[in-house]
């Protein structure tokens, strides 16, 4: 078996198969990870430049440093984006952030929010008429989602509604005062179901990895593994298994095809430090390298018999890319649970969530928008540094206040355009000479509306909860929860791959990242990816037993 990646997904494939006994090649562009990667702990004061690193990152990471998530502590986990480049259409910028370069992948920076889709979102176009259906039913993936929430290790509350589903989950960390004062009012006041965020920390051991001490900040590292990682969860299960190889600094230029069989015979990649090619061959093929990258690699192994890309009969490849909008909500002070601020306190690894309200029934839609959003956020008291002075005085004016806040951060769900997609830009390559990918994305006007009344509603529920100096955010921004752009489908005429994840076209080449997801949701979709390649392992495991794959 040969799998491109070693993030969410391909840590996972590597498990599920190379604990069934299988041989394993794993390729991952990243460098290897590391006890000395783990900076959780290491004060700003000892970095060499304090962290203050922005606008130096910005010469060689300018779309990297973009992300909260990429800083001095963590910047060489990443890509420099001058030597791996994409291109958007003018005026049409996109933020391909997270894009990191470890074995690991994106679960050493995930925000870790982990949530089931349900049938609302499975059967979605059924309900509004945009895009398509799942080729599978909430019932199809339940028992991976049991499967990974205990592997993997989730906290947080069961609600028992219909638009997020109950989990296999952990005690929680509990809400702040702030934060159990809005959700019982805006519960009691206007119907909403305000709960803490699902989250891949845990609050209790789970195979040898301890409980999480609320260090902060996650995308520093853990070095007590107190939240997922695939470097040091799935990855080392498989590695574990001696029938697992990781290579590393492995660029995945092609899939390598069979054109009498019209088979993947394996991966032909590129070693970063060397710039030598190499091959590897397996007799399956699974790509989990991030949505895209795993189109990039399909188009970019077009051939005379598949000349608009491998795998893609049905002409959609690349197309109706889909991710979560975000930066539209609210913040409002809290002025009765106002304390003294401190920087000593526990850094919590999640706050509020507020599940889907709109466009529940399907008998009465939304004439502005045919989908949803949610919220996410939290109580916080920070130091008030708009206080009057200057010098000593000053100084321990700060350090004797404080001021809470709550935020409600809006994230909303865009339904499936052909306008939005992937394609190969023709006059770009990254430095070991692959073409790199264009990305067009539009907001579309139903898009703008729903982050008009997601705003909105966030303000309305922050004051029926008593807040004050209530502010609306308004920033949009595509959160890296990129999507649909190799889609499952039962018509293969619209779809590039079936409800297992394999390509209609190529019966033993499967992509298994978020670009076989045909619609985003409006919860984080990690969770639905892991628990997909569990159920697609599992099916390629029973038909090599067929001989059928």
């Amino acid at each position: 078996m040969v799998i491109v990646g070693a993030g969410a997904t391909g840590g996972w494939a590597a498990k599920r198969l190379a604990e069934a006994g299988l041989s394993v090649i794993v390729l991952d562009a990243g460098r290897p990870f590391g006890p000395e990667d783990f900076r959780e702990h290491t004060p700003a004061h000892s970095l060499p430049l304090r962290a203050r690193t922005k606008a130096v990152m910005s010469r060689t990471q300018p779309q990297q440093a973009s992300s909260y998530a990429c800083t001095e502590w963590n910047a060489d986990w990443f890509v420099n984006d001058a030597d791996e480049p994409y291109t958007t259409p003018a005026g049409l910028p996109f933020p391909w952030v997270g894009r990191t370069r470890i074995v690991g992948g994106r679960t050493h920076v995930w925000g870790r929010q982990s949530y089931r889709y349900s049938d609302i979102d499975f059967r979605s176009a059924s309900r509004d008429g945009f895009g398509i259906d799942w080729p599978l039913s909430y019932a199809d993936l339940a028992p991976y989602y049991d499967l990974v929430e205990r592997y993997v290790g989730i906290s947080g509350i069961n609600e028992g509604i219909a638009q997020l589903p109950d989990q296999q989950l952990l005690p929680p960390f509990g809400f702040s005062c702030v934060e159990s004062h809005v959700r019982a009012t805006v519960g009691a006041r206007m119907g909403r179901t305000v709960r803490q965020g699902r989250t891949a920390n845990l609050t209790r051991s789970i195979n040898g990895r301890p409980a999480c001490h609320m260090c902060g900040p996650c995308e520093r590292g853990c070095a007590t593994f107190s939240y997922f990682n695939a470097a040091y969860t799935t990855v080392i299960d498989a590695e574990k298994t001696g029938r697992c190889r990781i290579i590393t600094h492995a660029m995945a230029a092609q899939v390598l095809m069979d054109p009498q069989t019209h088979r993947a015979t394996g991966i032909r990649y590129v070693d970063r430090r060397t710039r030598a090619h190499h091959e590897v061959h397996g007799r399956v093929v699974l790509l989990a390298a991030q949505a895209f990258e795993s189109v990039r690699l399909l188009f970019n192994s077009a051939t005379a018999q598949d000349p608009a890309g491998l795998a893609n009969s049905s002409g959609v490849l690349g197309q109706y890319l889909v991710s979560h909008f975000t930066g539209f909500g609210a913040v409002a002070e809290f002025p009765a649970f106002q304390k003294t601020a401190s920087t000593n306190e526990p850094q919590k690894p999640t706050g509020l969530f507020v599940a889907r309200f709109r466009n529940l029934d399907p008998q009465k839609p939304d004439a502005r928008f045919p989908r949803g959003y949610g919220y996410q956020g939290g109580g916080a008291t920070a130091f008030d540094q708009s206080l009057a002075g200057f010098g000593a005085d000053y100084a321990a004016a700060v350090k004797a206040s404080g001021r809470t806040t709550v935020n409600l951060g809006g994230f909303g769900e865009p339904v499936p355009d052909a306008r939005n997609c992937v394609t190969i830009d023709p006059d770009v390559t990254d430095a070991w000479g692959i073409p790199a990918v264009k990305i067009a994305m539009h907001y579309s006007e139903t898009d703008w509306a729903m982050m008009r009344d997601g705003a909105e509603q966030a303000a309305e529920m922050l004051e029926s909860a008593g807040g004050t100096n209530i502010r609306i955010t308004w920033v949009p921004r595509w959160a890296s929860h990129e999507v649909g752009i190799a889609r499952m489908g039962a018509d293969p005429k619209t779809s590039v791959l079936n409800q297992f994840q394999q390509t209609h076209d190529v019966k033993n080449l499967f992509v298994v990242d978020g670009a076989a997801m045909p619609s985003v949701g409006y919860v984080n979709p990690t969770l639905t990816m892991m628990a997909l390649v569990v159920r697609s392992c599992d099916y390629l495991l029973e038909s090599l037993k067929e001989g059928i794959v």
